[in-house]
């Protein structure tokens, strides 16, 4: 199956009309036009793909091997840099632009994005654990239930308080609504994975629907 991809950042929800009158919530994504930084073959790399790069970065802000890397694709250093693969090489030229056009209303898309963090929460907050007795002299109000056996270690995968959020997630088949290319725009149905002006990756969906 071949892949279509863009880069973009998330600037926040609102609610659009359908044609059939449905008013659905909608994730409106800035898209301006993606550079492609490197073609990559099978010949060449191993496998087939293409690198974009989107947001301009500071010439300050810019080691010396991202500006070779940039100028050989005739642009500037990008802030944010992802790969997609399985593409069809014969639509892409190094330093071509990709726009919102190469998605279309209908289309089934997954969208990966780092949701927020919300640093270091205790099992009831993260977890969704219940708290302890509040009377009778319990003493064990807020603290993580049992872990399991006395086998002198802690089982993998136990829900214990930790490092909450700030993860790469991937929210699959989700649904194009809207593009607009004269305004950079596209807009995705429901909600998708990452704070407000985070920087988020639009594919074709792996698995597609039934």
């Amino acid at each position: 199956m071949t892949t279509k991809g863009i880069l973009g950042k998330k600037v926040g929800m609102t609610q659009v009309f359908t044609d059939n009158g449905e008013l659905v919530p909608v994730t409106v994504v800035e898209v301006s036009p993606n550079v492609v930084m490197q073609v990559k073959t099978a010949e060449t790399d191993g496998y087939d793909a293409i690198q974009l790069g989107y947001a301009d970065k500071r010439a300050v802000l810019a080691n010396k091997p991202e500006e070779g890397h940039a100028k050989k694709a005739k642009t500037t250093p990008k802030r944010f840099i992802k790969e997609i693969k399985d593409v069809e090489l014969g639509d892409y030229e190094l330093s071509g632009e990709v726009k919102a056009d190469i998605f279309e209303p209908g289309d089934i898309v997954d969208v990966t994005g780092i949701t927020k963090g919300h640093g270091y929460q205790g099992n009831i907050h993260k977890d969704g654990q219940r708290r302890g007795p509040e009377t009778h002299g319990s003493r064990y109000h807020r603290r993580p239930g049992s872990l399991g056996p006395i086998i002198n270690r802690v089982a993998a995968g136990m829900k214990l308080p930790g490092r909450m959020g700030n993860k790469t997630v991937t929210i699959q088949n989700l649904e194009i609504v809207r593009t607009d290319v004269e305004n950079n725009v596209i807009l995705v149905k429901g909600n998708v994975p990452g704070a407000n002006k985070s920087y988020i990756t639009i594919k074709t969906a792996a698995r597609g629907t039934k």
